[in-house]
């Protein structure tokens, strides 16, 4: 899928990143420096109905692309991604006099959308007896599950297609395969894809975990996302976002574009089995397959970014699926960015490989933090963990991300290769 004997027409690359993430980090040299250092970006959230819970936090120039005006009309994932498609649209420098507007696609990943509107109506007409004249006409244009990206086209002047995919926590992996996918095919010249979360939002979501018994708690806030450590005891839930800016390498290299990495190949693929617990084995068939499309074998994987979130089975689970695949490896190294920043969702897989991508220029594999007490049953192979780990040189990233009713996405970026 990514072998240099590909025309140019069909190799696709990243040509700018635009994102928000949790602890004040608002661009891709803000978030590496937080990874690398190992600093948690979870704080806490009084939840309506609940008490006080981590929570994953972001907080950006929300009027930079839009007035304040505009922002209360919208929706706090559509504020979300009309910041990420525009600080992607400027670091990849389109300014749309090389492309147009009507062959540029969006895709937004996201795990839901609408509970954080329908849940503040619902609250605003409790104040009033429940009469449904004190609701607001903007509820359907904001909870359509194409809001999000149908916002960023609005704010761009975007004529191309538009669409949100639903794919649980696997959303912005899936959304970055789609715009790949789009861009192969010659549906669209340029593409914006990336992941989206307002679940803080939301005290549903919260509430709904702690029902399953996987919220995580820790009265340090810093310290409660522990994915892969024994005292683990559920998912931190944040929101974020991350959207990448896509290209056919012919045309990057042409207006000659900064490249931070080629898509090599990608997968998906459904356990078809429950509804919330993961399957190791699927994950294994989905991480081989992506490296057989990408042309890789195991042993040229870098690094591996682990979806691990918290969860007991869900960690032990994925680490049988990557100690099957990579029991030869001893090379690999593998590390979870979700300690450093919760699990943001629908955003969470491309943030997660946002948080990886300049390893391409550094060579560091960044640390996994709050692994105080490993969990035996979730040893990883090369787990980077405490600080971070210089490499001789990074080549490729496998990129995890599974989603709750069975749904499994594998991405694999390589560093840039004229060929």
């Amino acid at each position: 899928m990514s072998d240099v004997s590909l025309p140019d027409a069909q190799r696709i690359v990243i040509t700018g990143v635009g994102l928000t993430a949790p602890g004040g980090s608002n661009s891709l040299a803000e978030f590496r420096e937080q990874v690398l250092a190992g600093r948690s970006g979870i704080s806490t959230l009084d939840l309506r109905y609940m008490d006080t819970y981590p929570a994953g936090i972001c907080e950006f120039p929300e009027t930079k692309y839009r007035k304040k005006k505009e922002n209360k009309r919208s929706t706090r994932a559509g504020c979300i991604g009309v910041y990420c498609a525009g600080e992607a649209l400027a670091d990849a420098g389109i300014d749309f006099s090389e492309y147009e507007r009507s062959r540029t696609g969006v895709y937004m990943g996201l795990t839901e959308h609408g509970t954080v509107e329908t849940e503040n109506e619902v609250y605003n007409i409790s104040k009033y007896d429940y009469n449904v004249d004190y609701w607001t006409h903007h509820h359907n244009p904001r909870t359509v599950l194409n809001n999000p990206a149908g916002e960023i086209t609005m704010k761009f002047g975007i004529t191309g297609p538009h669409y949100s995919v639903g794919a649980a926590c696997a959303a912005g992996n899936a959304a970055l395969i789609q715009g790949s996918q789009m861009l192969r095919l010659g549906e669209v010249d340029f593409a914006l894809c990336g992941g989206l979360s307002e679940c803080v939002g939301s005290f549903g979501i919260f509430a709904s975990f702690r029902a399953q018994g996987a919220l995580a708690e820790h009265e340090d806030p810093t310290q409660a996302s522990r994915p892969l450590d024994q005292d683990r005891n559920g998912i931190v839930i944040s929101e974020g976002g991350c959207v990448f800016a896509l290209e056919r390498l012919d045309k990057a290299l042409a207006r000659e574009a900064k490249i931070y990495g080629e898509v090599a190949g990608y997968a998906m693929n459904s356990d078809a089995r429950d509804f919330v617990l993961p399957y190791g084995p699927r994950q294994a068939e989905c991480i081989r397959l992506a490296l057989e499309r990408a042309g890789l074998s195991p042993q040229d994987i870098n690094i591996i970014n682990t979806h691990a979130t918290g969860t007991r089975q869900g960690d032990v689970e994925e680490c049988k699926a990557l100690a099957e695949v990579f029991a030869d490896c001893s090379a690999v190294r593998s590390n979870n960015t979700k300690s450093i920043i919760g699990h943001a969702m629908g955003a969470a897989g491309v943030l997660e490989l946002a948080a990886n991508l300049s390893a391409f220029e550094d060579n560091l594999v960044h640390p996994t933090i709050n692994l105080d007490n490993p969990d035996p049953d979730c040893a990883l192979p090369g787990l980077v963990a405490g600080r971070a780990e210089k490499l001789d040189q990074v080549e490729t990233i496998l990129n995890n991300s599974f989603g709750m009713v069975g749904i499994n996405s594998v991405v694999i970026i390589k560093r840039f290769m004229a060929g």
